[in-house]
């Protein structure tokens, strides 16, 4: 965890509504456009300089939930959104509960002040397709889907072995790293650093670094696949795209495959704010590609290491305690 970000419990409110109500006013679905009167910085060959410490943290949902109307909140629901969160963020656990154990907000008083709400103040981040939901699956996507629900039930139940536990439990990678870098709920800070010919991108979750040449290179030989593709950028205009290929398919963003394809835009439209917009393309599993857009702001540095696993015993633990439960059953089934 980011030590830099336990903070005392009012403070964390305090930050929390100052957020929500700077974020409040922003533009309807359009190309991101440099704010009035702002001057972008540059790097020495004339491109927008990302260079610093930036997050992603959201409360807007991937996809638009279900009871919810609309593709943008009203006035009225964004209160709500703001008393629900300040209502979340501010309770105290209850001592010895399931939630008081968890890395929770209430426990560590993580600190969400640079948590957004969409562009536009859109129900989900996802805008295309404009109801806010993942595309169907194709037959073949449904065809992969029940082939690794099958998978899974011969492997037999989560603690059965340390390769039955999700990736992100094994500490192997999480969804910050991307491509697409999603907010996972905390440790959502990322180091830009970017000279002519790369962009390293400094993942805090897991402390993965993204390395994206700029230089127009071809991308790397089919064969080679790696856990966050190969990535190549270029600029277009004063906007990075960066496209990625390669992947190892081990890791699924919403049950993707190795074939996926992403392509990230960032674009720095203010002096605290990168609108950041991906595109998902993966035609086995889905009948179109669709796109999400989310607002990254910048925030105080330096990002200090996620050592996942340096002194946390929770998979041997959890592995210990699973083998001694089947062990009391077996006793008490023999002893009947």
């Amino acid at each position: 965890m980011n030590h830099r970000f336990i903070n005392s419990r009012p403070i964390v409110v305090v930050f929390v509504i100052a957020s929500l109500t700077t974020n409040l006013v922003a533009a309807q679905i359009s190309d991101p456009t440099v704010a009035a009167g702002y001057t972008l910085p540059r790097t020495a060959d004339g491109h927008p300089d990302f260079d610093g410490f930036w997050s992603n943290a959201t409360y807007t949902p991937m996809q638009q939930r279900d009871g919810v109307a609309g593709e943008f909140y009203t006035a009225e629901e964004v209160a709500a959104i703001e008393a629900r969160m300040l209502d979340l963020e501010s309770a105290q656990t209850v001592p010895g509960t399931t939630a008081d154990v968890h890395y929770d907000f209430t426990q560590f008083g993580l600190d969400r002040s640079q948590a957004t709400l969409a562009t536009g103040l859109r129900t989900s981040l996802i805008y295309d397709p404009p109801d806010g939901r993942i595309p169907p699956l194709t037959a073949e996507g449904q065809r992969i889907m029940a082939a690794r629900e099958e998978q899974r039930g011969l492997r037999g139940a989560p603690y059965d072995a340390a390769e039955n536990m999700n990736l992100s439990e094994r500490c192997l990678i999480m969804r910050g790293s991307g491509p697409p870098m999603l907010d996972v709920g905390y440790n959502t800070n990322y180091q830009f650093v970017q000279n002519h010919n790369y962009v390293m991108i400094l993942v805090e979750m897991i402390h993965d670094a993204r390395i994206i040449p700029l230089d127009g290179r071809e991308q790397a030989d089919a064969k080679i696949s790696q856990w966050m593709g190969s990535s190549r950028g270029h600029w277009e205009g004063d906007t990075l795209v960066v496209e990625t290929t390669n992947f190892n398919g081990k890791n699924p963003i919403y049950g993707s495959t190795a074939n996926m394809r992403v392509t990230e835009r960032f674009t720095r439209i203010d002096d605290a704010t990168l609108v950041y917009r991906f595109t998902i393309d993966d035609a086995s599993m889905w009948t179109r590609p669709w796109s999400a857009d989310s607002l990254m702001k910048k925030t105080i540095g330096p990002i200090f290491e996620h050592a996942c696993h340096e002194g946390n015993y929770g998979m041997s633990n959890t592995l210990a305690g699973a083998r001694l439960e089947e062990q009391l059953v077996e006793e008490e089934t023999a002893a009947q």
